[in-house]
């Protein structure tokens, strides 16, 4: 069921719920930079299955959520709009957070809020990252801004040369979520420019010792699922995690860069089934 929820400074945040009315627990998804809520669409419905009520939820400035006025798109005001949804669900959320959706429940859980959520899973983000890793998908990211693509043979073909690991799809229905058609007939990127152009976008990523100091407040249980060829999150990476957090649990997924969900979803499910019925 598509649902809109009220987010920081008033936004329309939009999502999709999976309800299950005997449901004790919720998961909420939040996906990273330029992706939509659909990234999460199997996964949702593979974590309803077990008898969950999911939801995921398009970012502010992404997909159907509105755009900000003000071009506040700081990581303060994602954290915000997380908090906001999750006094919406039903019972407190396990919240997974990929990127940009890892980043902003790390601040929210760390510095805001620290009964916002239930648990935490982070999916390929850290508080210290490969900062070249971070300006190839910025850079990435702001390659097409002006001029757009004529079709989605074009948007696929850019996409398959960005990440040549990843089977290119024979359907390219799902990459129509990831994009909007303007006035002119060409087809842009489904998210505000502002959000990499902007003088409020998110910098928290170039902050380690702020988000170090985050992920150390954090009291609620918390997971990491990496991509083992991420071009973010380095071994080094996961080992300096593990210090700051010694509880936390750590999965390792085969086959996946940064996008682990889109790259290996089957593999990313069952870790996260996993991790889910750890918890329990």
């Amino acid at each position: 069921m598509e649902r809109s929820f009220k987010g920081h400074n008033g936004l329309n945040i939009m999502g999709e719920v999976y309800s299950n009315s005997e449901a004790h627990d919720c998961v909420l998804f939040a996906h990273g930079g330029g992706q939509t809520r659909y990234a999460w669409r199997e996964s949702a419905k593979v974590i309803h299955e077990m008898g969950y009520t999911t939801c995921t939820v398009d970012l502010r400035g992404h997909g159907d959520s509105d755009w900000d006025s003000k071009g506040d798109y700081s990581m303060e005001a994602f954290a915000q709009d997380l908090i906001l949804v999750s006094q919406e669900m039903p019972t407190k959320p396990i919240v997974v957070g990929a990127s940009l959706g890892g980043i902003a429940s790390m601040i929210a859980a760390g510095e805001i809020d620290p009964d916002c959520f239930k648990a935490l899973v982070l999916v390929d983000i850290t508080p210290t990252m490969d900062m070249n890793g971070v300006e190839k998908i910025i850079s990435f990211m702001g390659a097409h801004l002006k001029d757009g693509f004529a079709s989605l043979e074009e948007a696929a073909e850019v996409i398959a040369a960005y990440m040549p690991h990843r089977k290119a799809p024979k359907n390219l229905d799902g990459l129509k979520k990831n994009l909007r058609r303007d006035e002119s007939g060409r087809y842009r990127w489904h998210w505000d420019p502002l959000f990499i152009e902007g003088t409020m976008r998110p910098s928290a990523s170039r902050d380690p010792i702020r988000l170090v100091q985050g992920v150390k407040n954090i009291s609620v249980p918390i997971a990491l699922i990496r991509g083992r060829m991420s071009e973010l999150v380095t071994e080094e990476a996961v080992l300096e995690f593990k210090k700051l957090v010694p509880t936390a649990r750590y999965f390792d997924v085969s086959g996946a860069g940064h996008m682990v969900a889109g790259d290996s979803n089957d593999v990313f499910n069952d870790a996260l089934v996993e991790y889910l019925q750890w918890l329990k």
